[in-house]
């Protein structure tokens, strides 16, 4: 399956991504991709993508990881609803006293 997701491309404490098509099974950091959809500087605030290209990929079945999925509803290249990526919380689990005298 085809995926556009994110892969990071900046040096230590200097990040910038590049939105990819890629095949699924792929690491992120495998540097083995299909084509470049766009750039990501999150220290610049600088969002880079090429919408016509994404909607294509989109059309043919490629599908969008979450965090990719909210930047291209977020710069209205789709339509829909942002996913939420923040991890859950688990409930809090009382511990049985491990000492009782």
């Amino acid at each position: 399956m085809l995926k556009i997701r994110l892969q990071r491309t900046g040096r230590i404490n200097d990040p910038s991504f590049r939105a990819v098509l890629t095949d699924s099974k792929n690491a992120t950091k495998s540097g083995k991709f299909i084509e470049i959809l766009g750039s990501y500087n999150p220290k610049a605030g600088e969002v880079i993508l090429k919408g016509d290209r994404i909607k294509y990929w989109l059309s043919q079945g490629a599908q969008a990881s979450d965090t990719m999925h909210n930047f291209l509803v977020h710069n209205k290249i789709i339509d829909g609803k942002k996913k939420n990526v923040l991890p859950k919380k688990k409930p809090t689990v009382k511990r049985k006293e491990a000492k009782k005298k």
